[in-house]
């Protein structure tokens, strides 16, 4: 398989809004934040997106933002398996294909070393980060893109290909992320591609703790000068979900600002 599915409905351009792609896309854990920000991105594209997350009143003005003809919402717990299936029902009721899945939804309760962590905490941490993750794979592989093709990002984090101090039990879920992304991108090929995103610190309100009230100290390790912003993430998911990286899988893409230039140093 050379292209992924090129011939595309054609729709007309809404005052304002960019023609529609014919193209659709699952984004979870997408009413703020980076999950957002990639459902954004996706919109302005011409995509039409279906977003999750746990926080109904959070998830309607979301799609108040990026347009109501172009978003839809479910709410629910990453986690929940019921969740999960109606996700996906009803973004296929209401666009009728899936050809992008951003597997974003994702937790952190807890801060400390791993030596004194709770075996349940970490559980709820891999069930929330990993195993939901999958079961949206599964899910959207079936209901359509095993017939038709697409693409899907899973957001791992800078914490999963390094150390993590005080945040381990996410760091290996995000390890967890990059490895679930190779299994997905060797099995489901040629048809689907499969990568990831390793971002650094993002200022989102999930991040807050690691740069509130000290972003400037928080961003001078950055070559950049900056801390990332949703927008960041949410270009590299675009192209990464797009037909310009058709010959890209089983890839973790970094963007971390230059941080891991300074490694060792």
């Amino acid at each position: 398989m050379t292209a992924y599915n090129s011939e595309l409905p054609e729709s007309p351009e809404p005052s304002g809004l960019p023609a529609l792609s014919g193209r659709t896309a699952l984004v979870t854990g997408a009413s703020r934040g980076i999950g957002y920000g990639i459902a954004r991105a996706l919109v302005a594209r011409g995509d039409r997106v279906c977003i999750t997350g746990r926080n109904e009143d959070a998830l309607k003005e979301a799609v108040g933002k990026l347009g109501a003809d172009r978003a839809v919402y479910v709410a629910g717990k990453a986690h929940d398996e019921t969740h999960r299936a109606t996700a996906v029902e009803r973004a296929m009721e209401e666009f009728g294909r899936l050809d992008y899945l951003v597997n974003n939804a994702g937790t952190n309760p807890v801060f400390g070393p791993i030596a004194d962590l709770d075996l349940g905490v970490a559980r709820k941490v891999y069930e929330t980060n990993v195993l939901s993750a999958l079961g949206f794979a599964q899910r959207v592989w079936h209901a359509w893109q095993k017939d038709h093709g697409g693409a899907i990002v899973n957001i791992a984090s800078v914490a999963g290909i390094g150390a993590s101090p005080f945040v381990g039990a996410y760091g290996m879920s995000k390890a967890a992320m990059v490895n679930l992304s190779l299994q997905l991108a060797h099995e489901f090929a040629p048809l689907v591609r499969v990568n990831s995103i390793a971002p650094a610190v993002v200022k989102t309100r999930f991040a807050a703790a690691l740069y509130e009230n000290r972003e400037e100290e928080a961003a001078a390790g950055y070559p950049m000068g900056r801390l990332g912003v949703p927008e960041d993430i949410g270009g590299a998911a675009a192209f990464l979900l797009s037909d310009a990286a058709g010959w890209i899988t089983g890839q973790t893409l970094v963007v971390d600002g230059g941080l891991f230039l300074n490694a060792g140093v």
